[in-house]
């Protein structure tokens, strides 16, 4: 990573459609100017269609750093599309994207391999919430399949509010996901590469980690350390690194879960293009790891020059 130069002319593309936008803008921001800060040859797309295709096509570049949260994003199809033009990207591959971003399938894949996740049911139609009382009764997170950053999402805890949770978050995807609440505390594992950044503990005084609690509030707290002995911290490294590896992510990303009052994981969900801003929490895992805002962009860029060598070798021995 001394000279950075290696890296090529590289892309970092941020903003986007999705209901992420707002966060996707200045994670983008906060990366674009760190690389320039280190000399890398960076410049800023903002993505809102599919002209940047031929932008990137044509333009010379090397690379292209995703920052784009959410659909369009978040969940292969820029790395499909970028696959189609030959350029190598960060974070994980078309696959790890979709599977990340698709709640449910993530679910159904940890279940599959044996990995602890709360109790779901997928409400398709308003009749279905007729079974969440019986089957995982209250409360319940109700929240939109294909979403991040909490948007549309509820935690219910009466029969009677479950109608307005489900249409609320309708209003972001056809597929509505009912979980298990989980009563406990809350963390998120970094993943770097082949690394597990130290464990951060959330906690916050509204019903959940929300929207607010994680991009406005200022009395969400961090704790890291997060107050768990060695082993039981390395137990729930391990444990993340299994669960991104599982859904076919890979590069960098975030795993997020809760632990029981009795100290059980539930593995809650993958992100696969994490935030950046100032209230991100890869960064402040990664400056727990001693690693600054600068040198973490800069392991991700070359994290993705290597994932994308160990592609090539495996394309031409296939």
């Amino acid at each position: 990573m001394s000279d950075p130069k290696r890296f090529g002319k590289v892309a970092v593309l941020f903003g986007g459609t999705s209901a992420e936008r707002e966060v996707s803008l200045k994670s983008g921001r906060a990366v674009l100017e760190a690389l320039q800060r280190q000399d890398v040859d960076a410049h800023g797309f903002d993505v809102v269609d599919a002209a940047i295709l031929e932008q990137l096509r044509t333009g010379g570049f090397a690379r292209a750093f995703i920052v784009l949260h959410g659909r369009g994003g978040e969940d292969g199809v820029i790395q499909g599309a970028l696959e189609t033009i030959g350029l190598p990207y960060t974070g994980s591959g078309v696959l790890g994207s979709a599977l990340g971003m698709d709640k449910v399938r993530t679910k159904q894949i940890w279940q599959a391999a044996g990995l602890p996740t709360p109790k779901f049911l997928v409400l398709e139609s308003e009749s279905d919430l007729d079974h969440v009382s019986t089957e995982l009764g209250f409360p319940v997170m109700i929240k939109p399949a294909h979403e991040g950053s909490s948007i549309g999402m509820s935690k219910v805890e009466r029969a009677e509010d479950l109608p307005a949770a489900w249409r609320t978050a309708m209003q972001y995807d056809h597929a509505v996901l009912a979980e298990a609440w989980i009563t406990g505390r809350e963390y998120t594992a970094s993943i770097l590469g082949d690394q597990t950044l130290p464990l951060i503990r959330l906690e916050t005084p509204r019903s959940f980690y929300d929207y607010e609690a994680k991009y406005r509030a200022n009395d969400t707290k961090y704790h890291c350390p997060c107050g768990l002995d060695e082993q039981q911290e390395q137990q729930l490294r391990a444990l993340a690194q299994r669960a991104f590896r599982t859904v076919a992510a890979s590069g960098w990303g975030r795993v997020d879960f809760m632990c029981d009052n009795k100290g059980q994981p539930y593995l809650i969900e993958v992100n696969t293009v994490p935030g950046m801003t100032d209230h991100s929490l890869v960064p402040m895992a990664a400056r727990a790891a001693g690693i600054d805002f600068e040198s973490l962009v800069m392991r991700i860029l070359d994290i993705s020059m290597t994932r994308n060598v160990q592609r090539d070798v495996t394309i031409q021995h296939a």
